[in-house]
């Protein structure tokens, strides 16, 4: 399995000729990354006199952020997973007509779940933001910078699984699935964004904008 492997293996797997794990996976892997960190910034917080009138809700939320980040994780494996369903799709005979229609309906099938997974992605990143901003602005001051780039790890996720979602639609006859898809990745997206922007004007705002020499 993917997420059993060494970073190192994991990175090698990726570098290598074999097509997945390719971006959709990736784009998982960042969002973990991105709920790893939200969760980091909590327990930094977690046992801290000074912010202690926040321990409760910390706690609360380093559990959302754990329960995400595994669903992250299991999305790195699946989305992997659902390629390969399209590519044993192309596989299947076509000798005849039979064959034909079986194997033109499986790989439409297979295609909608290859969209579908990174489509996932993109609806824990929006659930994860809001976490996210709250670590940003209630948690330990001395990670706020941690949560700035979680927020940018969602973000790049985000977009990411977007192109993945994206280029799936581009082979898919269903009008109707890639009309309902296509507007719910794009609503995501500019909430994404919005909720990003609106981290990163906070984490700027803590630690200065500018890069000094």
């Amino acid at each position: 399995m993917l997420i059993e492997k060494t970073v190192s293996g994991f990175l090698d797997e990726v570098a290598s000729n074999s097509a997945a794990p390719g971006g959709g996976s990736i784009a998982a892997l960042a969002g973990a990354l991105g709920a790893g960190l939200t969760s980091m910034v909590c327990r930094l917080t977690v046992g801290k006199k000074k912010y202690a009138d926040v321990e409760a809700e910390m706690q609360q939320l380093l559990r959302q952020a754990e329960d995400i980040r595994a669903e992250f994780t299991r999305l790195i494996e699946k989305d992997t997973e659902a390629f390969n369903s399209v590519m044993r799709a192309f596989s299947l005979p076509k000798d005849d007509d039979d064959q034909k229609n079986f194997r033109s309906g499986a790989i439409q099938e297979a295609t909608k779940s290859a969209a579908l997974v990174p489509l996932q992605v993109m609806e824990l990143c929006e659930r994860t933001l809001p976490l996210a901003l709250e670590v940003a602005t209630k948690g330990n001051v001395n990670s706020v910078s941690d949560a700035g780039v979680a927020a940018e790890m969602l973000r790049a996720a985000c977009i990411s699984a977007a192109l993945n979602v994206r280029i799936n639609l581009g082979t898919i006859q269903d009008d109707s699935f890639v009309h309902d898809t296509s507007l719910k990745a794009k609503s995501i997206l500019t909430s994404v964004d919005q909720k990003s922007v609106e981290i990163l004007h906070h984490v700027n705002a803590v630690i200065g904008s500018n890069i000094r020499s």
